[in-house]
C-alpha cells in the first residue's frame, strides 16, 4: 500500500503566498524596464579607397529621450531638424592610424520605419585628409552619451573590385555602449570570425536580458525532475531520469526556435512583430500551466518545441532590428544561435542541479507552485500589455531586477536546496519504486 504523504507545514502552504507579496513588494520598488532591450540603434559603413560612407539610423523614441524633447515624425524634418543634425554630427568622429581627425559630414535627413519604430536616418561621409583610407578609429557616442542601456550596432562592407561593392563581405563588425564608444575599424577585408564573436555576443545579450524568453524557459525546466502520473506531478525515480528529461526540453526548444530563426532570417516566412511577442507571452502561461498541472505526458517538451518555433521568430526579428541582416547571414545566424544556445545551457547549469535536490524533497510543491504562479502572473500582463489592452506593464521593476542579478537567484536557489535537504523531510518511496514528493 503507498505510503501517505507528510503533511506540509505551515510554512510550506504559505510559501506561495510569501512569494507573491514579495513580488509585489519589489515590484513597487525596483526601476521600470522591458523585457527586452531599447530600440537599437545601427551605424552601417561601406569601406571605399578613397572614403567611407554609409548611414546612421537613430530610432526616434530614445533620440527624443536623449535630446530631452518631444520628438514626432514631423519635428525631426520640421522644426527640430537643424538641431538634430547638429547634435548627431557633434557626437561622430573618426581619427586615423596616423592620429589625424577625418571630416565628418551628413547629409539630408529622413524617417524610415525600420522593424515598426520610425527611425531619423542620415546619410553619413568620411574622409581622410590624405584622400586615403587606412585603418581608423570611429568614435560614436549618439543617444548612448544619455542612455546606458543604449545600444549601437556597426556593421561593415568593403570596396575592393573597381570600385563595386562587395555586399557578400559585409560583416558586424561591433557594439559601441555607454562603456565602449569607439571601434577600430579596419581598412583591408575584414574577419569573418570578428563578425561571428560580435553575433554571438548579440545572442548572448539578447536571452540574457529577455526576461520572457528566460522565464519560459524556466517555467520549463521547473517540471522537468518530475513525471506525471495520474494527472499530477511527481518526482522522478532518479536524478538521472530529471537530467534526461532536461536535455530533452532544451534540445525541443533549440530545434524549434532555430528552425524559425533561419526561416524568418532568410525571408521564407514574415510576421509582424507585436503579434510575435503577444504569442511569446501566451507562451509562458501554457507553461506555467503545465508546470502547475501536467497538460500531457512530457508536454513540456511539446511546449518547449512548439512554442520554440515562436520565440524563434522573435529572435529573426532583432537580427532584421539591429541590420545584422545586412552582413554575412550564414555567419549571423550561426553565431547569433550560438550565443543564444550558450546562455540555455548556463541558465540551466545554474538551476537544474538545485531543482533536483529540491524535487527530492516535500518543500518543492508549494515551490513549484509558487513559482509557475508568479510566471502565470507576468505573463498575463505581458499578454495584455502586447495585445494593446493595457498601456504598461506593472511588474517590468521586479523582471527587470530579476534578469540584471542572475547570480543572486542562483545562489539563493543553492542554499535553499542546501537547506531544505538538511532539514525538510525528503520524498517518501511508493511501492512501484516512485517518489511522492513531487505530487499535487
Amino acid at each position: 500500500m503507498p505510503r501517505l504523504l507528510p503533511a506540509r507545514t505551515p510554512a510550506a502552504r504559505l510559501l506561495p503566498v510569501f512569494l507573491l507579496a514579495a513580488l509585489m513588494l519589489v515590484g513597487g520598488l525596483a526601476s521600470p524596464a522591458g523585457a527586452h532591450p531599447m530600440s537599437t540603434s545601427a551605424v552601417l559603413l561601406d569601406v571605399r579607397d578613397d572614403r567611407v560612407e554609409g548611414e546612421v539610423q537613430l530610432p526616434v523614441d530614445r533620440l527624443a529621450v536623449a535630446v530631452d524633447r518631444d520628438l514626432t515624425r514631423a519635428s525631426v524634418l520640421g522644426a527640430d531638424r537643424t538641431f538634430l543634425k547638429r547634435y548627431t554630427a557633434e557626437h561622430i568622429a573618426a581619427v586615423g592610424d596616423d592620429d589625424r581627425p577625418w571630416t565628418v559630414t551628413l547629409g539630408t535627413g529622413s524617417v524610415r520605419t525600420i522593424d515598426g519604430v520610425a527611425h531619423l536616418v542620415y546619410p553619413l561621409g568620411l574622409r581622410p585628409p590624405d584622400g586615403r583610407v587606412t585603418d581608423f578609429r570611429l568614435r560614436y557616442d549618439v543617444i548612448v552619451e544619455e542612455l546606458l542601456t543604449h545600444k549601437v550596432v556597426v556593421t561593415v562592407r568593403y570596396d575592393f573590385d573597381r570600385g563595386i561593392l562587395k555586399t557578400d563581405d559585409a560583416e558586424t563588425l561591433g557594439v559601441v555602449g555607454f562603456d565602449t564608444q569607439s571601434l577600430e575599424v579596419p581598412a583591408g577585408e575584414g574577419s569573418w570570425l570578428r563578425g561571428f564573436a560580435t553575433t554571438a555576443g548579440l545572442g548572448i545579450e539578447h536571452v540574457g536580458e529577455g526576461a520572457d524568453h528566460l522565464l519560459f524557459l524556466l517555467m520549463l525546466l521547473i517540471p522537468a525532475p518530475l513525471v506525471a502520473a495520474g494527472g499530477r506531478w511527481r518526482a522522478a525515480p532518479s536524478a538521472r531520469r530529471s537530467i534526461v528529461r532536461v536535455v530533452h526540453v532544451v534540445t525541443a526548444f533549440a530545434i524549434g526556435h532555430s528552425l524559425t530563426l533561419a526561416l524568418a532570417a532568410t525571408g521564407v516566412i514574415d510576421l509582424p512583430t507585436h503579434p510575435v511577442e503577444t504569442l511569446i507571452a501566451l507562451s509562458i502561461a501554457v507553461s506555467a500551466v503545465h508546470a502547475l498541472r501536467p497538460l500531457v505526458a512530457r508536454g513540456e517538451v511539446l511546449i518547449a518545441a512548439g512554442f520554440g518555433l515562436v520565440h524563434g521568430l522573435a529572435f529573426a526579428s532583432l537580427i532584421s532590428d539591429l541590420g545584422l541582416d545586412r552582413g554575412s547571414l550564414v555567419t549571423t545566424l550561426l553565431g547569433f544561435n550560438l550565443g543564444i544556445e550558450l546562455t540555455q545551457l548556463l541558465v540551466v547549469a545554474l538551476m537544474m542541479p538545485s531543482l533536483i535536490v529540491l524535487a527530492r524533497t516535500a518543500l518543492y510543491p508549494a515551490l513549484r507552485v509558487g513559482v509557475a504562479l508568479i510566471g502565470l502572473l507576468f505573463s498575463v500582463s505581458w499578454t495584455l500589455e502586447r495585445a494593446a489592452l493595457t498601456s504598461f506593464d506593472p511588474f517590468e521593476g521586479i523582471q527587470t531586477w530579476l534578469v540584471e542579478h542572475p547570480l543572486l537567484v542562483a545562489v539563493t536557489v543553492a542554499a535553499l536546496a542546501v537547506v531544505t535537504r538538511r532539514t525538510a523531510p525528503q520524498a517518501p518511496s511508493d511501492g512501484d519504486g516512485t517518489l511522492g514528493a513531487g505530487a499535487h
